[in-house]
């Protein structure tokens, strides 16, 4: 399970021109998910990118969490995230885990997010997403976990 995080000022997601996430300061995160992962794969992604430290502390260091700052969490489903581009023009998909599977993992990932963070938003698995934000540094790190 892949995911994308961007530490953020505000983002939003919106699905034929309806808002249906956004936040204020915290992390975006766009999820992919491969064929072999599973609810473990989503329980260890989940701790990571809830501890991961990439907020500043009062030194300036990035040495807090997201919960320790108690900021908001957007999660964006986006299969793109698992292809493979090693070679050719064109990207391969072929280690992405099936829409059904990935729709079961994606909502599974949300509920256990929810359980344990406060602040939580999502997009939509399968929509047409317009994903808007304000990257704060630019923060960005890649999270991969595997079985």
């Amino acid at each position: 399970m892949i995911g994308l995080i961007q530490r953020v000022g505000e983002a939003s997601v919106t699905v034929e021109d309806r808002v249906v996430g956004q936040i204020g300061r915290g992390l975006l995160v766009l999820l992919g998910v491969e064929k072999a992962d599973d609810e473990t794969s989503a329980k260890r992604l989940l701790e990571r990118i809830l501890t991961y430290r990439v907020f500043p502390d009062a030194d300036g260091k990035m040495n807090l969490s997201l919960a320790d700052i108690h900021a908001e969490l957007l999660l964006v489903p986006q299969f793109t995230l698992v292809a493979d581009t090693h070679k050719g023009t064109r990207p391969s998909f072929s280690s992405a885990a099936p829409p059904e599977q990935g729709a079961v993992l994606f909502e599974y990932f949300v509920a256990a997010a929810r359980e344990r963070h406060a602040g939580v938003e999502t997009g939509v698995f399968g929509a047409d997403m317009k994903v808007s934000l304000v990257n704060d540094g630019p923060v960005t790190f890649w999270l991969q976990v595997g079985k």
